[in-house]
């Protein structure tokens, strides 16, 4: 497998593309249990497929890559990539796991994406693996299964490359109290740091129709939250980071534009920013980002952040 920091692009692969669909690769027709539990029983499905479903059951949608990632951090000896894709494709073809992949006018995309399938419900169900996965889900449009990507990643860069990672939970509940409304970023993440707890929410954005309005909704649901803020809210025992996960460079340019234009920064908190790509460097100590003012005018800075290293 290609390393993070051997990756060349430029372009986040979870990135929007104009005109971009999702395009279905899975298996048409029928697979009844019977042929699986066959499969079962000879061995041709065994623990290192249920641990793949597992990891599918947490993470909603993933890359063979991130799978492989996320099976290397648990230490599954799953030897290579190639291995790993022909247990997908065995996945596959059961109708266990179904998978997608993205096209547009510029081509279509590099990757695939995994994700559930109705029999792989029914076999985690059965070994008493709680999985809320319903046929719905892979109906979500482009930019949804893109964020969640893209979250996905993150995590799993803190996961691998950050020795102060403690925890994380993907789509937390978080409360904004005035409004009285619920929401999920993508992920929370609890580090251990110099003897403390600290904690960082994740919001993804893309340049989806209209993600300049959207951005303005979500980003008053979190003012309201930050500013009533009290511990034990939304189960954080002190205020937790706010990190906004860009595009690209410019895109964080054009997010804290919107936030500026609109008046809904959160003065109780310094905002930071990082891109998809930023999380390939081999250390994230300096993957975050804010803006300053100096002059009368703002500017972006790196920001050194032990804490990630």
């Amino acid at each position: 497998m290609v390393e993070d920091n051997e990756i060349k692009t430029t372009i986040s692969p979870f990135r929007m593309r104009e005109g971009e669909i999702k395009v279905f690769d899975g298996k048409d027709g029928y697979v009844s249990m019977n042929q699986i539990l066959q499969k079962i029983n000879l061995g041709h499905i065994n623990d290192i497929h249920f641990k793949i479903l597992d990891l599918i059951n947490k993470f909603e949608f993933l890359t063979s890559r991130q799978m492989f990632q996320l099976l290397e951090h648990e230490q599954t000896d799953i030897k290579s990539q190639d291995k790993l894709n022909n247990k997908l494709d065995q996945l596959i073809r059961s109708k266990i796991l179904t998978r997608y992949y993205f096209t547009s006018p510029e081509g279509s995309g590099i990757y695939r994406v995994y994700c559930m399938e109705k029999m792989g419900k029914y076999l985690l169900t059965s070994r008493e693996i709680e999985c809320k996965w319903q046929p719905s889900d892979n109906a979500k449009p482009v930019e949804m299964i893109k964020k969640k990507l893209a979250g996905n990643q993150l995590v799993i860069a803190y996961m691998r490359k950050v020795k102060a990672f403690s925890d994380y939970k993907l789509k937390p509940q978080i409360l904004a109290k005035t409004l009285n409304k619920q929401f999920k970023p993508i992920a929370s993440i609890d580090l251990e740091f110099s003897g403390r707890k600290v904690s960082f929410v994740y919001e993804v954005i893309r340049r989806n129709e209209d993600w300049e309005n959207k951005l303005v909704e979500r980003m008053n649901l979190w003012k309201d939250f930050y500013e009533n803020f009290a511990p034990g809210d939304s189960g954080f025992t002190s205020i937790p980071g706010l990190i906004l996960v860009c595009e690209d460079d410019r895109h964080m340019a054009e997010i804290f534009k919107v936030i500026v234009t609109n008046k809904i920064s959160i003065p109780k908190i310094t905002l930071y920013y990082t891109t998809d790509l930023n999380q390939n460097s081999d250390s994230l100590s300096k993957s975050l980002y804010d803006f300053i003012e100096e002059n009368g005018k703002y500017k972006i800075r790196n920001v050194e952040a032990k804490i990630l290293a």
